[in-house]
């Protein structure tokens, strides 16, 4: 049997005294972490991934690798936590002036800039970790993802389209399984992009309108504020277009019947949401925002099924 090295035993012990040393702290400090990363809200964990599947579904022709799956779920679950840290880290001057974000971690002082700033870069290395394990080209594509996501929480004080910057963030996940799992970006794929981009902007502005009040005191931009009394109108058009587009990339890739079943009860939540913020009250679009995890389960349901009974 091949002897240990003295080397990695001394790495070893040495980790182990770590451990037992701050062990105590890190126990009592993992809940602010836990919230930091939002772990305890994982709606925008599904959000961000219900349009990814979709597109790993389309782009394996309804039978995607095990592994593409495995990586996906995994880098989302990272990319999201990330994004909520840098985001945290841009907002922790006004989280503590509005009503919904004053308990945050940043904004009570239980976690100190420099450690979100930590946090957020051992995500990103774990979620490019994962994109290693794909191809070139994703790896390539999954930089511009990390740019849009590191660049989006900057925007709210330089533009109220920051929404769209969070929906061309969101969507490039999409993107990169199709990279991913075909090892090209077909042209079709960029319907599926665009509209994810819309819906996005649909409920980040719906999340938007609960403090839209305290974002005007304060000075934060958003398309709640942009938008001021057009926007159940506004957002109603992006709703239609968002559908219209994903119609679009259906009959592009040929999808089954299925597929337009779930873009028909998606639109049917669609309705419902106009019901909520028909009053703007804070409770109800908040309620609004979290009915979209239901939008982007029955577009992935009908997107499997059209694959599953098409056979």
């Amino acid at each position: 049997m091949r002897p240990v090295h003295p080397g990695y035993l001394a790495l070893l012990s040495s980790l182990q005294t770590a451990i037992k040393t701050h062990w105590p702290v890190l126990y009592q400090r993992a809940p602010d972490f836990w919230q930091l990363m939002r772990m305890h809200r994982p709606i925008g964990i599904f959000l961000l991934l219900w349009p990814t599947l979709w597109c790993l579904w389309i782009a394996g022709k309804g039978s995607p690798s095990i592994a593409n799956v495995v990586i996906f779920v995994l880098g989302t679950l990272c990319m999201r936590a990330a994004g909520c840290c840098i985001n945290d880290y841009a907002d922790r001057k006004f989280d503590g002036q509005v009503k919904r974000t004053a308990q945050r971690p940043l904004a009570t002082g239980k976690v100190t800039p420099r450690e979100a700033l930590l946090c957020c870069a051992a995500l990103c290395l774990i979620a490019f970790a994962l994109v290693l394990l794909t191809n070139g080209i994703t790896i390539l594509m999954s930089l511009g993802g990390l740019a849009l996501a590191l660049i989006y929480p900057f925007m709210k004080r330089h533009t109220h389209l920051a929404q769209v910057v969070l929906g061309a963030a969101f969507s490039w996940g999409g993107m990169m399984a199709f990279t991913a799992q075909t090892g090209a970006l077909p042209a079709h794929a960029w319907l599926l992009y665009v509209g994810n981009v819309l819906w996005t902007v649909v409920y980040d502005t719906e999340y938007a309108m609960v403090d839209r009040d305290d974002d005007v005191r304060i000075g934060v931009k958003s398309t709640a504020v942009l938008f001021a009394e057009a926007d159940r109108v506004i957002i109603g058009f992006l709703q239609v277009m968002c559908l219209w587009t994903l119609l679009l990339a259906g009959r592009r890739f040929e999808l089954g019947s299925w597929y337009y079943v779930g873009l028909l009860i998606a639109g049917a939540l669609f309705v419902y949401q106009q019901k909520l913020i028909y009053h703007r009250q804070r409770d109800a679009c908040f309620k609004a925002f979290l009915h979209n995890n239901y939008v982007g389960l029955v577009i992935f349901v009908g997107t499997v099924l059209s694959f599953l009974i098409s056979k």
